[in-house]
């Protein structure tokens, strides 16, 4: 169980107790500053979710648990929980069992209050959109085109679409869940306050009554913005169960935002430590692509490393109950990592206890099957032992000599774009635009938006946008509905067949299981 204090964690990193600020003796935030190395970077990814996830985070907890076991200097970089899937479906995203980070309770709830601050961030550049208009609109906004939406970090399907009235002119909106928010994924690829006041004043809120685009540098909030932003800027520094460093810092939902942890928590863990664990959300089609296409760009470093984790249960439920049926969907994420970003990579079996010796055994040899080496983890019961195995071949699999590729070109037109992922990545025929994704098209060409990153919000459950089609679909025709515009995050999110960028709660939510004693004591929260 870690008992060290978070001073002691910042000393295995090098840093100094100057350049932290502490948040009791557990939790941290560090100042972005570099520490001089160049560590190697693992990304932790997996086949296709079901809807209980496949344990990405606790399988990177425990390699990197492993790894500091055979004395390698490590630390994680994650993505900080929302509290949308905290109180819903999937619970916290604090690994599990042994291959957990601590304190999982603070770290699950309000942490550092990091989402807070993105949300107030994000609903003062709201208001100052109501208020500019309400004050005389001098910049003459269009009130039928503000494209800016609130956010709030729950999910509540009755704010995704509202009305209100500023004067007698009637506004249309809705909200996203924070983490899905532009805010939120400007603060991620921001890498210090210089490049996050431009970023925040980049942010496209509405259209002129002329057709022109405003900003909300014309709106003059970026540094209003950015002082709420100032402490959520800096990574957050825990540690794992076994005392090894984790930053935990923004970004999670691969589904419906680019699903990775923040830019300046990833230079800083890359900086400080030889090896850098960290993840991605969902599946090599959604978070991983991200990162290669979105993250490793701006981070100016591609993963030197890649662990694509599979499920048993998961794969029967792509093959209707047969492995060898649903190990279509792991092959399919295996020629993403090899021929599409070639990037190198092995196969972490993460093992639950009600999985047969058999069933193992027959996936070892599936995956070898295709030429790669794969573990089998058991990181929730033994923690980083139940990791070694994964953590030898990962240290033998780096290939200095590898080249990741990217799914797409920054020269390449918005279309191609998403038909290179869709064709590429998901294995589509064709893809389809709504009207209103063509006319968003046509305004993000019209503006010089042209030659931003793309970001595909899909269903997690599918490489299609039909949540049903399991397996590795193929021919699909891939439909894109709608198109949002982030040019604050130098981003197209292209959102793709009936996906929704606020989530509704289920029948049955995780908020039902859950207590607090009188003494202050809960149970019952992942």
């Amino acid at each position: 169980m870690a008992n060290n204090s978070i001073l002691d964690v910042a000393k295995k990193l090098g840093v100094k107790k100057e350049d932290i600020s502490l948040y009791g003796d557990k939790i941290a935030k560090v100042k972005c500053e570099d520490g001089g190395k160049d560590g190697k970077l693992i990304l932790v990814t997996a086949m296709t979710s079901n809807k209980t996830g496949i344990g990405k985070t606790t399988i990177s907890i425990g390699l990197a648990d492993a790894l500091a076991s055979m004395k390698k200097n490590v630390a994680l970089a994650l993505r900080e929980p929302s509290l949308g899937p905290v109180f819903g479906i999937k619970g916290g995203a604090t690994g599990g069992g042994k291959a957990t980070i601590s304190p999982s309770d603070e770290i699950n709830l309000n942490f550092t209050g990091d989402f807070h601050a993105v949300t107030e961030a994000n609903n003062l550049l709201a208001s100052i959109i109501d208020n500019h208009i309400f004050q005389g609109n001098e910049l003459q906004i269009d009130g039928q085109k503000i494209f800016f939406k609130r956010c709030l970090d729950v999910n509540d399907r009755s704010l995704r679409k509202i009305e209100y009235r500023i004067g007698r002119e009637k506004i249309e909106t809705g909200f996203n869940i924070t983490a899905a928010s532009e805010v939120m994924a400007v603060l991620c690829l921001s890498e210090d306050m210089k490049s996050l006041k431009k970023n925040l004043g980049n942010i496209l809120v509405a259209l002129n009554k002329s057709g022109e685009p405003i900003y909300a540098k014309d709106l003059k909030a970026e540094n209003a913005m950015a002082i709420v932003l100032k402490d959520a800027l800096m990574p957050n520094l825990v540690q794992t169960l076994e005392g090894a460093p984790a930053l935990v810092h923004l970004g999670p939902f691969a589904n419906i935002a680019h699903g990775c942890n923040s830019v300046t928590a990833t230079k800083f863990a890359l900086s400080h430590a030889d090896y850098c664990v960290t993840e991605a959300g969902f599946g090599s089609d959604l978070g991983a692509e991200k990162f290669f296409d979105i993250k490793s760009r701006v981070l100016k470093k591609s993963p030197d490393m890649a662990v694509l984790v599979v499920v048993v249960d998961v794969l029967k439920e792509h093959g209707n109950g047969d492995i060898v049926v649903g190990f279509e969907n792991v092959k399919k994420h295996i020629e993403n990592l090899r021929d599409v970003f070639k990037v190198p990579f092995v196969v972490a079996i993460n093992k639950h206890k009600s999985d047969s010796k058999a069933d193992i055994k027959l996936v070892e040899q599936l995956c070898q099957n295709q030429g790669v080496k794969v573990s089998v983890c058991e990181a929730f019961d033994k923690g980083g032992v139940g990791c070694l195995d994964l953590a030898e071949n990962v240290l033998k699999s780096f290939d200095e000599n590898a080249k990741v590729k990217y799914a797409y070109q920054m020269s390449d037109s918005i279309k191609t774009k998403i038909e290179k992922i869709a064709k590429n990545v998901y294995g589509a025929g064709s893809v389809s635009y709504g009207d209103e994704a063509e006319r968003k098209i046509e305004l993000a060409n019209k503006i010089g938006c042209e030659k931003f990153f793309v970001n595909i919000a899909k269903t997690q459950f599918s490489f299609s946008d039909n949540k049903d089609l399991f397996g590795a679909p193929k021919g699909f025709d891939f439909h894109i509905s709608d198109i949002e515009v982030r040019s604050g995050a130098k981003m197209i999110v292209a959102i793709a067949g009936s996906m929704l960028l606020m989530p509704g709660l289920s029948k049955s939510p995780n908020y039902l299981k859950m207590n607090i004693s009188v003494d202050g004591e809960i149970s019952g929260l992942f």
